[in-house]
């Protein structure tokens, strides 16, 4: 059983019920609370830890039904399973209404109470960890662009050392990490501390590297993302117990450029250990960020240089889509993205460039970004990639179908079967083809303003998947900030140009 494991809350008045319900709980191995008004029931399922309530709808003072519609405006996030006599039928149904998740009739069956309690629970945790990529996700796009502005306005010769200390900022602000250092490899691969934060010497004073040696000198050698929960029982840390550290967690993340190994970002945990076991794809998708800063880095271009000379590797286009090394799917796709901002400036070149990525990667057609229109209550397809075969729909209403949640209220729709979903309409779920297939659509945003849609119709054996969707939601509203940021500034440039012009004449 997971230490970390969310807790059931059971509240009943009474007691027969609620030490029978936590005996077959816990017995099923599930952790558990107690609560014997809606008063108590309340003030406890404020605790984070709570990830189920089981709650019956007859309470003293405050009732089940009062109960419910408080906790949907507190922790609208929180499953609860109501339990009812046979007499409650009315009171079930206005349970349901207010969204409870499920409900069952007493008495209880022991297997029907587990098998309710563990869907419940499950459908919670895993809410929680796209919950926390999410606003993960969304943290280091503003960490990255602030980054970015900053980079952009210190001279030349100052600008790797900006990107460096801007870096190790960054990654703090993204995980809360006590302490996070940032080592860069030399020609003869040997990492050397190049920016640290939180150390309480500095990073000229810190040991050198070797591939292999140490945990920073692994994560280089397999350029493989390195998590550790607890240094003191993981075998491979043997020997790297260091008192100077504030946890016993911490993790290095690999840093590559054209498929070449450039350095390893190390961080250790502040405030919970083991937390970044748990956030794994956010780390991977840093690694790939703050590789796509250093690569400005003139320690690393000369790197890469030298890299390009002795295996022959010219940097075309193609080639940096070869994504090679230990990358999961979903930072694939993230890389693909912003590769695409990286290596093109023309707003359509970009947006199409990271579509067909997509596309190639996710076997899908049509992979189509619409924004919304000025004009009419709509979004416009702004760009596609079609594979040739499949093209998507010109112009969506905002009204309709599965794709008005996602452009009215920022709800996601990850789904294999979206026939099957009572809110679903053919004329808007669906490419010019008229023919539904597992789909991805995602809202774009720009400073928490939905701007647009991402939508994706996946290949016949895909599964559609609502963690790969936020990556390309995040990953796209990132791609979309720099192409709108660059029409504006062509806009600009003719402005001004044409204001000249009229001054002349």
């Amino acid at each position: 059983m997971r230490q970390d494991q969310s807790r059931v809350l059971i509240v009943d008045d009474e007691a027969f019920f609620v030490e029978a319900i936590d005996e077959i709980l816990t017995t099923a191995g599930f952790l558990t609370r107690r609560a014997a008004d809606g008063a108590s029931a309340l003030q406890q399922a404020s605790d984070p830890s709570v990830g189920v309530v089981v709650l019956d709808v007859r309470l003293p003072g405050i009732d089940g039904i009062q109960v419910l519609a408080r906790l949907r405006e507190s922790r609208p996030e929180l499953p609860v399973i109501m339990l009812s006599a046979s007499t409650d039928q009315e009171v079930v149904l206005e349970a349901l209404r207010l969204g409870a998740c499920d409900y069952l009739a007493k008495p209880l069956h022991d297997e029907e109470l587990t098998l309710a309690v563990g869907r419940a629970l499950s459908g919670f945790e895993t809410n929680t960890d796209r919950l926390r990529l999410r606003r993960g996700i969304d943290l280091m796009v503003e960490e990255m662009e602030d980054l970015a502005l900053r980079v952009r306005e210190v001279p030349a010769g100052a600008r790797a050392e900006a990107i460096r200390t801007g870096v190790v900022e960054a990654a703090a602000g993204v995980f809360q990490t006590s302490r996070v250092s940032l080592m860069l490899a030399d020609a003869a691969s040997t990492l050397t501390v190049v920016a640290v934060r939180g150390a309480s010497i500095e990073a000229e004073e810190m040991s050198a590297r070797k591939p292999g040696e140490g945990p920073a000198g692994l994560c280089f050698a397999e350029c493989a993302l390195l998590c550790v929960s607890d240094v003191d029982l993981d075998p491979r840390c043997t020997g790297s117990r260091d008192d100077r550290y504030a946890t016993v967690s911490f993790a290095c993340v690999p840093l590559k450029r054209l498929g070449e190994p450039i350095g390893v970002l190390c961080m250790t945990h502040g405030a919970e250990d083991g937390l970044f076991v748990e956030q794994e794809s956010l780390l991977r998708l840093l690694g790939l960020q703050v590789s796509e800063f250093l690569a400005q880095d003139p320690e690393v271009e000369a790197r890469l240089g030298r890299f390009e000379e002795v295996s022959g590797h010219t940097a075309h286009t193609a080639d940096r889509f070869d994504l090679r090394g230990a990358v999961d799917g979903d930072a694939e796709l993230a890389r693909v993205v912003c590769e695409s901002v990286a290596l093109e400036v023309e707003p359509e070149r970009v947006l199409r460039a990271a579509l067909k990525g997509v596309a190639a990667r996710l076997s899908a057609a049509p992979v189509s970004l619409y924004l919304r229109s000025p004009e009419e209550d709509g979004l416009r397809l702004e760009a596609e990639d079609d594979g040739g075969t499949c093209p998507d729909r010109s112009w969506l209403p905002l009204d309709r179908g599965l794709l008005a949640g996602v452009a009215r209220s920022g709800q996601l729709v990850a789904v294999d079967e979206p026939g099957a979903d009572p809110r679903f309409d053919a004329g808007v779920d669906t490419p010019a083809s008229g023919q539904p297939g597992a789909m991805i659509c995602v809202p774009l945003r720009l400073r928490e303003e939905s701007v647009g849609v991402l939508r994706v119709f996946l290949g016949e054996g895909r599964e559609a998947s609502p963690r790969t969707a936020e990556v390309l939601g995040a990953a796209f509203s990132a791609a979309l900030r720099n192409v709108l940021l660059y029409r504006s500034l062509l806009q600009s440039i003719e402005e001004v140009a044409e204001a000249r012009k009229h001054s002349l004449s």
